[in-house]
């Protein structure tokens, strides 16, 4: 992106970052304030180009739900169930190991896997879990479980967060997911998520994890309830627990899905807020290596523009996804190798498959080019019909 800030009055926050300076949350709190949102994608593509230069990224990967039976309540959440629930439902293991085969077969690296605070399964179910699924393929990457799923299961397993974790490693487990941050102002959550953990205590488990080795992304909802400031809040407290354990892989801003909940709010987030919400992430969160544009809940052309905006990553292929869309989310439920390749080349940008980890696993050519870079040959295009899958 160039775009003279010369005249702007965010030059001097260009200028501050060009420097490798760190913003302050007042700071961040200005950009939020601004109407300049071409100038704040300038200052963001500076962290951009500093992290990532001309390449950005997706993975080839699989979601799986296992089940959207839940003990809780949130406000905002259209996809949890209770048993006496029609469209509730709950895969067995076996269910869950044949779709790991058949996206195998597909090329996929990663199997992402959450699902609802279960009422009744047992802490042994979870463990089976994770060993079926790594007998399927030991190098296939399991991210899975958020914050509270992993508070539950210690809950079930009467362990300690850090006992529990442990076993869950042993089992299989490589990264936990980002979700359920929401936004961490107590007020807010408990207008959108009421009963669910708290900031401190979806802070201490990746905590927990990172000093185990772990590693994990990191989320945050916005365009609901929350003031601008909560935004900033939210960050702050992610960014002071990066500086702590730098056990963050990445960042995922998500953009709220209006139907089907408790929340009173109409619309989803405009453009213009989505892309300035991942730019000052881009630009505050200078301790993050990644910013990933969620397609899921922007759709796969306003993500692709978000590559100009700070974003270095487009998520993944994902497959088959419930929760975004059970709330609404009009995108897909899944995205070809293909359609990222060409989202990403279309950017001007150097396509990048990664694994879980960020890693790449292949580096393709520039724009226009449809060879990989690496004597591997491309890895199996999603392009078939997928409903069975």
């Amino acid at each position: 992106m160039t775009i003279s800030l010369r005249h702007s009055p965010l030059r001097d926050l260009h200028d501050k970052v060009t420097a490798g300076e760190r913003i302050s949350e007042d700071e961040a709190l200005r950009l939020f304030e601004s109407k300049d949102l071409n100038g704040i994608g300038a200052i963001a593509d500076v962290v951009r180009r500093r992290k990532a230069g001309g390449r950005a990224s997706y993975i080839l990967n699989r979601y799986i739900n296992y089940s959207n039976y839940c003990i809780l309540s949130c406000q905002f959440c259209a996809f949890a169930r209770k048993k006496r629930d029609a469209d509730g439902f709950q895969l067995t293991i076996e269910q869950m190991v044949q779709k790991a085969r058949e996206a195998l077969r597909l090329g996929i690296t990663e199997l992402h896997i959450v699902g609802g605070l279960h009422p009744s399964l047992p802490f042994s179910y979870y463990l089976e879990m994770l060993r079926s699924l790594k007998q399927v393929d030991p190098a296939l990457q399991l991210k899975c479980f958020t914050a509270i799923e992993t508070l539950h299961l210690a809950w079930l397993a009467k362990k300690t967060v850090a006992e529990t974790l442990a076993e869950l490693k042993a089992a299989g487990l490589d990264s936990l997911t980002g979700g359920g941050a929401e936004i961490f102002r107590a007020e807010v959550r408990s207008q959108i998520a009421k009963g669910k953990e708290s900031a401190e205590e979806y802070l201490d488990v990746h905590r927990t994890w990172h000093r185990m080795g772990g590693r994990s992304t990191c989320t945050m909802l916005y365009g609901h309830v929350e003031s601008l400031g909560d935004r900033v809040d939210h960050l702050r407290q992610l960014r002071a627990l990066q500086d702590e354990t730098h056990g963050f892989t990445g960042f995922i801003p998500l953009a709220y899905q209006p139907d089907n909940n408790r929340i009173p709010v109409q619309t989803a987030p405009t453009g213009f807020d989505s892309l300035r919400t991942i730019a000052i992430s881009r630009i505050y969160l200078d301790n993050f290596d990644h910013i990933t544009a969620y397609w899921v809940g922007l759709g796969l052309k306003l993500a692709q523009v978000a590559l100009s905006y700070g974003a270095d990553d487009l998520h993944g292929t994902i497959i088959e996804e419930h929760i975004f869309h059970m709330a609404g989310a009009a995108a897909p439920q899944l995205q070809t190798e293909a359609a990222m390749l060409k989202a990403i080349r279309e950017a001007g940008r150097v396509p990048v498959q990664r694994n879980t980890f960020y890693e790449p696993l292949k580096i393709w050519d520039g724009p226009g080019r449809s060879e990989p870079a690496s004597e591997q040959p491309a890895s199996p295009v999603l392009e078939q019909n997928l409903a069975s899958a």
